[in-house]
């Protein structure tokens, strides 16, 4: 595993911690979004069902079956043990109107047309744009709270990371993954004003407010 791999591995790692431990301090889903958790779960799940019959690694195996036991966690947390701290009237971006055309795609755009190749492709495809929900919940309050950002920041990163490793597949190994390669540029590109508001506000002891 190259550099660049791990370490966005370990930014993702960090993004869930983070928004764990949120919850769990300040006993409170305020400034989440359920609507992109629940995309996360779907991504996870459809991704991950190779769990079911081949066998990579144990680093492999055990990633996976961190992401989706924690993105459940993180849905059962704000489903129930906080439920009374989520706003459903701001959580109002229509899923399916991601989900729909994720799923269209892969069955257009896919390495081989078969059900297990096509999950994954629609996984990539819904990744990259799961996290609409939660920036369209910021969109409509206008802030968010300092440690949510920074989860936000995590997710970013790791993505981002993974530019510089399919550089380095490619040079390396000669390798190029369309498909990931495409899903993650958009998926950065969403990212690119909320760091802007990020670096120059958070990161200088400000609060994360969107410019009016």
């Amino acid at each position: 595993m190259n550099i660049f791999r791990l370490l966005g591995d370990l930014a993702h790692l960090a993004s869930i911690i983070i928004l764990v431990h949120k919850i769990q301090t300040t006993r409170s889903c305020r400034g989440i979004s359920f609507k992109t958790q629940a995309l996360y779960v779907l991504v996870f799940v459809t991704r991950y069902i190779d769990l079911l019959y081949s066998w990579i690694s144990l680093y492999n195996f055990a990633m996976k079956i961190f992401f989706i036991s924690s993105s459940c966690y993180i849905l059962y947390l704000m489903k129930y043990r906080f439920r009374p701290t989520y706003d459903p009237s701001i959580d109002t971006f229509k899923v399916e109107y991601l989900i729909g055309p994720c799923f269209l795609l892969a069955l257009i755009f896919n390495y081989r047309f078969e059900w297990t190749e096509i999950l994954w492709t629609f996984s990539i495809y819904l990744e990259a744009v799961a996290i609409f929900p939660q920036l369209f919940m910021m969109q409509r309050t206008g802030e968010a709270e300092t440690i949510t950002t920074h989860y936000l920041a995590a997710l970013g990163i790791y993505r981002a990371l993974y530019i510089p490793n399919w550089i380095y597949r490619y040079f390396s190994e000669g390798t190029v993954d369309p498909i990931a390669v495409v899903a993650g540029i958009v998926q950065t590109g969403l990212y690119l004003d909320f760091f802007y508001v990020y670096v120059t506000k958070v990161l200088q002891g400000q609060k994360f407010e969107l410019p009016a």
